[in-house]
């Protein structure tokens, strides 16, 4: 089965990122690493991904080799100085979950928005009674280099369809 819209795919991958300052490229630098012990699958069409990485892995097939380079206005685009605001550390108690270990600069803190939704912050700076918080995406700013292979491609359920994404082993428990 080719990849296509509403299929489940898994792959295994090595993610390198780059960016460019000043009119120089930097040499790409591994960042993640999904194998077979540990393979990502996700719902072609639904996985919140960059429009391109999909576009890039449509028609491919299960056992086929990949390898592409998602431009930084492709993957996250550039950073939005709105989004590195300055919260009270009063916000971060542990009655809420927070140790003080995980507020030092340069931790990414598990966080929830108003509608429930995980979403997380990199500490910037520890200001005293406020944090200097980053809510951009880690991968903001960078170009992402792709390499990898496609696992399994297959018709997603009708309870994933419905959901949005994947069950099993690979996926959501419900």
């Amino acid at each position: 089965m080719k990849i296509q819209e509403n299929a489940v795919v898994g792959l295994t991958y090595e993610l390198k990122v780059s960016k460019e300052e000043d009119g120089i490229e930097s040499a790409p630098f591994s960042v993640e690493i999904r194998d077979e012990e540990d393979p990502f699958y996700f719902l072609f069409g639904n996985s919140g991904l960059p429009e391109k990485f999909e576009e890039l892995l449509g028609g491919k097939e299960d056992g086929e080799d990949f390898s592409f380079t998602l431009s930084m206005v492709d993957a996250y685009g550039e950073p939005d100085d709105e989004l590195v605001i300055t919260l009270p550390k009063s916000q971060f108690s542990g009655e809420r979950g927070f140790s003080p270990e995980m507020l030092e600069e340069g931790n990414f803190l598990p966080l929830m928005d108003e509608n429930g939704y995980s979403m997380q912050a990199k500490v910037l700076k520890d200001l005293g009674e406020n944090l200097l918080l980053d809510f951009n995406h880690p991968l903001v700013g960078f170009d992402l280099h792709f390499e990898g292979k496609i696992i399994e491609v297959r018709e997603a359920s009708k309870e994933e369809l419905a959901h949005g994404h994947v069950h099993g082993e690979h996926g959501a428990h419900e």
